[in-house]
């Protein structure tokens, strides 16, 4: 959907994207409804079904502003720490009560439908691109090879965070997010996350 920036086409977008993370807190994916999100923003349900069409369409344009927004990257001065940081900033989101909840259900949006599967895929090539200063600065220190690929660092630094979460679902602690940066940073020293 293209939007100008600013302008009325602006504001009725962010009050439904704000509306549709409030209910996705409240109500998870499942429960997610057009109308819900139409009432909540105060914009008019037919507006609301012309323009996202559905729950599908309201995650996936949800994700899509979320893809450009900044993320707070660390800077601690190794990799470790960074990698320490990035998991624990993974592992922290979703157990905010607030953020949590919305976090899942976009994952569980993903699983379910094709739209918001694309729109998630995005969301983290974007998290990769911003996250590959770290790498650069690690190669730049001499702490991991050359050729080492920034996306398959993170993906290996926070998949084990998913997998806890929504295969086993059993609980993360610090411990275990620190455990996972520790083992991505391993790999990456050793040389097995090259394109």
């Amino acid at each position: 959907m293209e939007t100008r920036p600013g302008g009325r086409s602006a504001r009725v977008r962010e009050a439904v994207r704000q509306a549709t993370l409030i209910e996705l807190a409240e109500n998870g994916y499942s429960g997610l409804t057009v109308d819900a999100v139409a009432s909540r923003s105060g914009v008019h349900k037919t507006t609301v079904y012309r323009r996202w069409g559905n729950a599908e369409g309201l995650i996936a344009d949800a994700l899509e502003l979320a893809s450009s927004e900044p993320w707070p990257l660390p800077d601690t001065g190794s990799l470790q720490g960074d990698l320490r940081g990035i998991v624990e900033l993974v592992r922290s989101g979703f157990a905010d009560p607030t953020s949590g909840p919305i976090a899942a259900a976009f994952v569980s949006a993903a699983v379910q439908s094709s739209g918001p599967a694309q729109a998630l895929h995005a969301f983290f090539a974007s998290r990769h691109e911003q996250a590959a200063p770290i790498v650069e600065r690690a190669i730049a220190r001499g702490e991991i090879p050359a050729d080492t690929d920034a996306a398959e660092l993170i993906r290996t630094a926070v998949g084990p965070i998913y997998y806890r979460l929504f295969i086993t679902h059993e609980p993360v602690t610090v411990r275990d997010a620190e455990r996972a940066a520790d083992a991505a940073f391993a790999a990456a020293r050793a040389g097995v996350l090259h394109p």
